[in-house]
């Protein structure tokens, strides 16, 4: 009988706890590929997180919905666009909406992803429902992507906008009024009325909106309180 390494005689399950502390992606994928045995306790490993973060990694549709999708434990996804360029579109979020664990994603940022498009974003938030915390700023969503936010997140407490040009004050009041757990909103570089922002605060006055440079209209804010 031919001599077995004292790794090989390693449990799966001791194998997967030391794949949790490989932090690079490419490496992952590379440990999958030397046996069965393997590519299980990296399953497993996966499975076992609760946070995931794929920030500054060049992934696509395929390896992120993978990923995803073996990860059935998972309440934290963060797949913002990496310096080298967002690979996923519509398709992915499409694979990462099937996945199990996402009706119990409480947070997800998807910043500065320009390849997606309020397809994708609707299919997404339609099965997360227990979202608590959405980064979605630095895209080119409209208020298609809110309306659908506003009716299928009930439970949100922070959205991310900046940079969304595309969002309408129709689209803000909509989240506003029905997300009533909200708490933050950053309209960042969002064209907002001053009639707007003072909607904003008359449905929740306890909302924090961070407008930081938005091209507030004040044309119609009155300098002088009416009597």
């Amino acid at each position: 009988m031919a001599d077995v390494s004292e790794i090989d005689r390693l449990p799966v399950d001791i194998l997967s706890h030391c794949f949790g502390f490989i932090q690079s992606f490419k490496d992952l994928a590379l440990v999958t590929g030397v046996c069965r045995k393997w590519r299980e306790g990296v399953k497993r490993s996966l499975a076992r997180k609760e946070r995931l973060s794929l920030a500054g990694w060049k992934m696509d549709d395929e390896s992120t919905a993978r990923m995803v999708q073996s990860a059935i434990n998972l309440k934290e996804l963060d797949i913002s666009r990496s310096c080298w360029g967002s690979q996923i579109t519509d398709n992915g979020l499409y694979k990462i909406s099937s996945a199990k664990c996402c009706s119990s994603l409480t947070s997800i940022s998807l910043w500065g992803m320009v390849a997606i498009t309020d397809r994708g974003v609707v299919q997404l938030v339609l099965r997360a429902v227990s979202l608590r915390h959405l980064n979605i700023g630095g895209t080119f969503i409209t208020d298609e992507s809110l309306f659908a936010i506003a009716a299928s997140c009930p439970h949100l407490k922070v959205i991310i906008l900046w940079g969304c040009r595309h969002v309408t004050e129709n689209g803000l009041i909509a989240l506003v009024n029905k997300c009533h757990e909200l708490e933050s909103i950053n309209i960042w570089g969002v064209s907002v009325s001053v009639d707007c922002y003072l909607s904003l605060l008359s449905i929740s006055p306890r909302l924090q909106i961070k407008a930081g440079r938005s091209r507030l209209n004040t044309a119609t804010l009155p300098l002088v309180p009416a009597a």
